[in-house]
């Protein structure tokens, strides 16, 4: 995560009541290249890439980066969660400095529906309060995406604005930490 600031990273793996949240390992290519291979991960994200074109670019440790949580159930990986900077040039924004911490998520579909979304946003939402206090953090989903959508409201984002971006219209959300 760009400007992260003085946090140590990675943290040690969050466990929740189901879930671990953890740096990504080189056991985890394989559901890197099933989600960004998906259709129905990648409906609302630009579409499957070509699983041969994946085995060539994704390295052996994927997603090796600051703000990327691997969501692990069971041993296996099962989705991500990310916390990145949103880019100054894109629209949709709450500071007047822009850059605020953006949450993601991708998870695999065999993981939709069991609230592990839910569960990992959460997680990742705590640690972030408690990496930088008092930050707020943004949320943009294709209004088509009604799982996005209804996973935003249930995290506690509310909605700033809509915005048409990539050809869709997108919807806009923030949550801020309490006091």
């Amino acid at each position: 995560m760009t400007g992260l600031g003085a946090v140590a990273w990675p943290p040690a793996p969050i466990r929740t009541e189901r879930l671990v949240l953890r740096e990504s390992e080189a056991r985890d290519r394989e559901a890197f290249i099933e989600m960004f291979a998906s259709p129905e991960v990648r409906t609302y994200l630009g579409g499957p890439r070509p699983r041969d074109e994946l085995e060539r670019a994704v390295p052996e440790v994927p997603g090796r980066r600051p703000g990327l949580f691997v969501t692990e159930l069971d041993g296996a990986m099962i989705g991500m969660v990310a916390l990145d900077r949103r880019d100054a040039e894109r629209p949709g924004h709450v500071s007047p400095d822009a850059g605020e911490a953006e949450l993601g998520y991708t998870f695999l579909p065999e993981a939709w529906g069991h609230g592990y979304a839910a569960e990992a946003c959460t997680a990742a939402l705590a640690w972030f309060a408690g990496a930088r206090p008092g930050e707020p953090v943004v949320l943009c989903t294709q209004v088509a995406n009604e799982r996005s959508m209804r996973l935003a409201v249930k995290l506690g984002f509310t909605e700033v604005e809509r915005f048409v971006e990539y050809g869709a219209e997108q919807w806009f959300g923030v949550t801020r930490p309490a006091p």
